[in-house]
């Protein structure tokens, strides 16, 4: 669907394309397409550089920019683009935006082999009222992590599936 809506869709701005593409490349990814997802996250690139050049402030641009490197495995620069937007963006400024940043920093940690920070993260934005990018409006839960496959990696952490387990406060 994702794909025949890249093809056939007009979008309205370069953001909402490389939007799209960003989430085709995980959608890409979790079904094991890695030659496609390495292709589509080529593409976000492509889009979210000048964009990122021309607003370097903007911290939803290199979060997009951070997953756009992250899904191919370039952990260097998925994880400077998603502290930049953690910087640009930090929760104290605005929290009800700003902990979506540190949840997609926890997830691209994650991704590149780092249980402890994006468990000390989660444990901290479930008990945070926040607008998620990756689950919005409604923040992560227990239930969310408990079936999103993106955490996979971590399901077998005690530490991991005690935080399935409890009940926000």
């Amino acid at each position: 669907m994702l794909q025949a809506r890249q093809a056939q869709f007009q979008f309205a701005s370069e953001s909402d394309k490389a939007t799209n593409d960003v989430i085709l490349t995980f959608a890409q990814r979790l079904a094991g397409d890695t030659a496609g997802a390495k292709v589509t996250a080529g593409e976000a690139r492509n889009t979210l550089e000048p964009l990122c050049r021309d607003q370097p402030d903007n911290s939803f641009f290199a979060q997009q920019l951070a997953f756009a490197n992250a899904a191919p495995g370039e952990k260097k620069m998925a994880l400077i683009e998603a502290e930049r937007a953690t910087m640009l963006l930090p929760s104290a400024n605005d929290p009800v935006s700003g902990p979506t940043r540190e949840e997609v920093l926890a997830l691209i940690q994650m991704m590149f082999g780092d249980s402890t920070h994006p468990i000390s993260t989660l444990s901290r934005l479930l008990q945070t009222p926040y607008i998620s990018w990756l689950y919005g409006p409604m923040p992560a839960t227990p239930a969310v992590l408990r079936l999103d496959p993106m955490w996979d990696p971590l399901r077998a952490d005690p530490a991991f599936q005690k935080l399935c387990e409890e009940k926000q406060k």
